[in-house]
Parts: C-alpha cells; structure tokens; sequence
C-alpha cells in the first residue's frame, strides 16, 4: 500500500503536536489534565486505561498509561457537519497521560481536527480552518495552564 502522503515529511505542527511534562504521580497527573482540560471547555466523556487492560489480557507489563477521550459538543457538531459526519470516526480527540518514570508524567496530544483535515476526512475550506483554530486556541490553552 502506499501512503498518499509521505509520513516523514510531516511535521509535528501539521498535526497539532503537543506535548508537556508533569513532575506528580500517575493518578494526581490524570486528575490534574482532565481538571485543565475541562476548564478550557472540553469534556472528558471517555476515559481508560491501555496499560490495565494489556497487562491484565496479555501480561504486557506496561508503565502505567491513560487516554482521556476529550470533546467539546459545539466543535464536534460543527466538524460533523463539514465533513458529512466522517470526522466522527476519529472522535474522541484524546489526551494521553503516560509515566517516564516514577513521579515524571508526559501528557501527548494530536489534533484530530488537522488530521482529518490532512487525509481528507474533511474538507481542506475557510470553515474548516475556523474549527482548526477554533479547537487549537481550546488545546493551547489547556496546555498552557498544564
């Protein structure tokens, strides 16, 4: 299969890459990024834990790791409507919490709204630049107050 773009020639910012470092424990960081995220006006309607379930079904043995599913309903109903409801398919627009080591957090996220924009889920037009950066002043500002 050939990819219809090349992978190395994006760039992180292409994809609305962020990433902080949290100095707390596993569980205080989870807390600490669902409280953030929801004062910037998301929701966190899913939430789980990868590591739980992959040490629990094949013994992984994973550092603790967590994915909270964030939507703000105003941004989802409006990309749904752009782009004839395929955006969905990437929804939630997760937030992941994961321990380097002992009391070290890294919290990662991708737009999925510059994502879908990328790979064509969704129409690259004026409205969909406004949800882009409609979402993206959302994501900065939770970042900025991790």
């Amino acid at each position: 299969m050939t990819l219809p773009i090349d992978p190395t020639a994006v760039d992180p910012a292409d994809v609305g890459e962020q990433r902080a470092t949290l100095e707390m424990d596993h569980e205080a960081a989870i807390e600490h990024v669902r409280e953030t995220f929801e004062a910037a006006g998301f929701g966190v309607p899913v939430e789980f834990s990868p590591s739980d379930l992959l040490n629990e079904k094949v013994d992984a043995d994973r550092d603790p790791y967590y994915v909270l599913g964030a939507c703000n309903p105003t941004m989802a109903d409006r990309v749904l409507d752009v782009s004839d409801g395929r955006m969905g398919a990437l929804f939630p627009c997760n937030v992941v919490v994961w321990e380097e080591s002992p009391g070290v957090q890294t919290v990662y996220h991708v737009s999925i709204m510059r994502i879908g924009r990328l790979v064509g889920l969704s129409p690259d037009d004026d409205e969909m630049a406004a949800i882009v950066a409609d979402t993206g002043e959302m994501v900065d500002a939770a970042f900025a107050a991790l």
